[in-house]
């Protein structure tokens, strides 16, 4: 055990009489140390409820032997931070928490733990951080919060952000949105359509690193605190094989997780945090597998933002078991997980509901025949880019149109709410990757207005979208502008053409136009407006979007 260098003999003594100062006996002391890592916030809605799963999860520990340490990372709710400066820490976020991991189980020496993340950046955080230390670990994410319901219908922060659009065209009163907003988020949890958030809880399942069922377990539910309890009691199990997170997150456990992904028509963002969680594996992970996985995986469901139905369905048709049971053939099943059993084992006790077809769909009837997410390539985009294919429209499938180019996502979000953006147009938003923005801000608040003002828009970015996001929404566009990205160069009225069936994203310019400015040009990422900020040190560290943004 780690925790013997921390604790046993002699010259231990004054560790030892400072752990017995917060009352633990020698007998306490001589457990396995399993630290429950918590994103526990009173901010953020995804997390507010995650003591309670915390305590479940210390009862499951010391029912097994262990003495749990609870510590506390940060979570930035991209909810509450969207379409401000604020949002320019939530990735940022990602890479303090797993440091921050590392520092307090290095510093102290626990010999396992149990990671309690929810939202967008803190999962795959926390998945970073089990494959960074590679300490006998089980994940219980926080679970997403119940549906709204309004005039009959159930609603999500979805539907709520593109209200807002509603109002600006005079169809809803301001009154009427201040009801809605009283209805849309009823309950703690992650927002229950398949946003960032949820993607990644589904992934971490997919992954072998969460319990069966955890992922879309709601989070103010019973089984919750079930899990909770189990995984607990699990972690001690994990010290006695013992499994590592190495052992379980491999290269086909990687491939499970994107097809999942592909088959859910999850968020953009996975393709960025899967890329870095793989960097943090040592194992590599490029752009172009994420569509080779995409071309032939169907998707299985139709869920919010792209389809009708809220994560809550797909819990009660069975969640990721169903959908890993169905896909199997597609799968590499024999390959081990949290459980000690492989997926196959886990499928075959997992206590399957009735399917309806109509939420989970089969092979043979799939909601779309190719993965939710496609990747495009062109000369605006020479490292690719993604765009959530499963939530564009037909007749958005291939486009072209003259380009309205804006330095920064609040330049967008005025033009849009002045009117100044017609049908046709595309949207360049630049400037707002990982290096510019700095910190890759989603342009959430400019998608959601584009689908409550009902026109037809494309946009493309070097910054990224809320899994929420749906539309003709090109984001990641990579190298971004503040490096010399070609997406830099998209001057006013250019005309910019994509096609997904053909994985191209491309300005009609002349390759001689095109390399002319591109060498005549100079970035001009946003200011950094503080004289020491963390987002300093982001952009001087940051790796590119194609690279999973990590440092």
């Amino acid at each position: 055990m780690k925790s013997t260098k921390i604790k046993d003999g002699i010259q231990r003594a004054a560790a030892r009489a400072l752990l017995k100062s917060m009352g633990l006996g020698q007998e306490d002391i001589d457990r396995p140390w399993i630290s429950v890592v918590n994103s526990f916030t009173e901010i953020v809605p995804g997390h507010v409820h995650l003591n309670k799963i915390a305590e479940a999860v210390k009862e499951g520990i010391l029912m097994s032997g262990g003495i749990p340490f609870e510590f506390n990372t940060v979570a930035v709710c991209d909810g509450i931070a969207q379409g401000t400066q604020g949002m320019k820490y939530s990735l940022p976020s990602r890479d303090i928490i797993v440091d921050s991991i590392e520092i307090m189980i290095e510093a102290h020496g626990f010999d396992g733990m149990v990671l309690i993340p929810s939202c967008d950046k803190t999962v795959p955080a926390h998945l970073m951080a089990a494959a960074r230390l590679n300490i006998p670990s089980v994940i219980v994410t926080g679970g997403p919060m119940l549906p709204g319901w309004y005039n009959g219908e159930e609603i999500s922060l979805v539907e709520m952000r593109e209200f807002i659009g509603k109002v600006r065209k005079g169809e809803m009163t301001e009154q009427e949105l201040f009801h809605v907003e009283e209805l849309a988020c009823p309950s703690a949890g992650s927002c229950s359509m398949l946003g960032t958030a949820n993607t990644m809880a589904a992934i971490t399942e997919a992954l072998g690193m969460s319990l069966p069922g955890c992922a879309t377990s709601h989070g103010v539910m019973a089984d919750k605190l079930r899990i909770a309890r189990n995984s607990g009691k699990q972690i001690m199990n994990l010290l006695r094989i013992p499994l590592l997170p190495k052992q379980i997150m491999n290269e086909k456990a990687l491939m499970n997780a994107i097809t999942i992904d592909m088959a859910l028509g999850g968020s953009l963002n996975s393709v960025l945090h899967l890329i870095a969680l793989a960097e943090e594996l040592e194992l590599d992970l490029n752009l172009r597998k994420f569509d080779e996985i995409s071309q032939k995986t169907p998707v299985l469901c139709s869920l919010k933002p792209a389809g009708a139905h809220s994560i809550w369905h797909l819990d009660r048709s069975g969640g990721i078991p169903s959908i890993m049971s169905k896909l199997a053939q597609n799968l590499f099943t024999e390959i081990i997980t949290v459980t000690g059993k492989t997926i196959r084992e886990n499928l075959d006790l997992f206590p399957f509901k009735k399917i309806k077809d109509s939420i989970i769909h089969s092979l043979q009837t799939p909601v779309r025949k190719q993965g939710g997410i496609a990747i495009l390539y062109g000369n605006m985009a020479p490292d690719g880019a993604v765009i959530k294919q499963v939530a564009v429209k037909s007749k958005m499938m291939e486009y072209q149109g003259p380009a309205r180019v804006f330095e920064s996502l609040e330049s967008g979000l005025d033009a849009l709410w002045a009117d100044k953006i017609k049908s046709g147009d595309v949207m360049i938003v630049r400037n707002e990757g990982p290096v510019g923005g700095p910190g890759m801000r989603e342009q959430h608040s400019i998608t959601s207005l584009i689908s409550g003002l009902e026109v037809d828009v494309a946009l493309v970015t070097d910054g990224r979208f809320s899994g929420s996001s749906r539309g003709a929404v090109i984001g990641h566009v990579s190298p971004e502008a503040a490096v010399g990205g070609p997406i830099g160069v998209i001057k006013e009225n250019d005309v910019v053409s994509y096609s997904i069936p053909d994985r191209k994203l491309n300005v009609l310019l002349e390759e001689k136009v095109l390399k002319t400015r591109l060498q005549e040009f100079t970035p001009n990422p946003q200011k950094i407006t503080k004289n020491r900020s963390v987002l300093k040190k982001y952009r001087k560290l940051v790796r590119s979007t194609d690279k999973g943004a990590v440092f």
